[in-house]
């Protein structure tokens, strides 16, 4: 038996709050995290919106059932969730998000001057927003890394040179039970290694994006 890949066109679909036009200063690709879909994530942000400002919230390319079957073929609920990779063939999971990051990014601002440009990825959505902001084709000014750290594979050694020049806040609420002593050991070990002093935000909440700390990152 043999693996073999093949290419393919391929249509995703994304969520967006506002337009970019002639007024638009500030856009926002805010990346969601494990089993959460865009439509629902980006009304998170809802209150960024603006006639200056936009938000972009790209979704995950592979979608499933959240909840398990039970005996007899039966689910509590037929909820639906996304994820941008699993540990399964990962590294084209991950190529495969990066192209169509990359073409939503040409699609949206292309070669457009956008005043300010912020990558926030929630959850697993902070280690796909990591990968993108070292080793996609855009510009951006900051990153933030909500509820979730860099992923142990990229590539630091572009992230030090890359990432020094921006704006970087890590946020994070002192509930959240994915976020514990060693995980933030882990984040600050990373930090030494890209050499950068991120802004770090702490509120008091759990597993969430939190609207009065949303705010005060506007």
């Amino acid at each position: 038996m043999t693996q073999n890949e093949l290419d393919f066109s391929f249509k995703a679909r994304y969520s967006r709050l506002g337009e970019i036009n002639d007024d638009t200063e500030q856009v926002w690709f805010v990346i969601h995290g494990y089993g959460q879909l865009a439509h629902y994530f980006i009304r998170k942000f809802a209150l960024l919106e603006n006639k200056n400002t936009c938000i972009i919230a790209p979704e995950g390319l592979s979608r499933f059932y959240v909840n398990e079957l039970k005996e007899g073929g039966f689910r509590n609920s037929d909820r639906v969730g996304a994820t941008w990779m699993t540990k399964e063939n990962r590294q084209m999971d991950i190529d495969n998000y990066l192209t169509y990051l990359d073409a939503l990014y040409e699609k949206e601002i292309g070669k457009r001057k956008i005043k300010s440009i912020t990558l926030l990825g929630f959850s697993q959505g902070a280690a796909t927003v990591s990968r993108w902001a070292v080793n996609g084709r855009i510009h951006f000014d900051r990153l933030i890394l909500w509820a979730g750290v860099f992923p142990t594979d990229m590539d630091f050694d572009r992230g030090k040179e890359l990432l020094q020049a921006k704006e970087m806040i890590q946020v994070y609420g002192t509930n959240d039970p994915f976020i514990n002593p060693e995980r933030l050991n882990e984040l600050e070990s990373f930090n030494t290694k890209l050499n950068i002093r991120p802004r770090r935000v702490v509120f008091d909440g759990k597993h969430e994006i939190d609207e009065a700390t949303l705010r005060n990152l506007i």
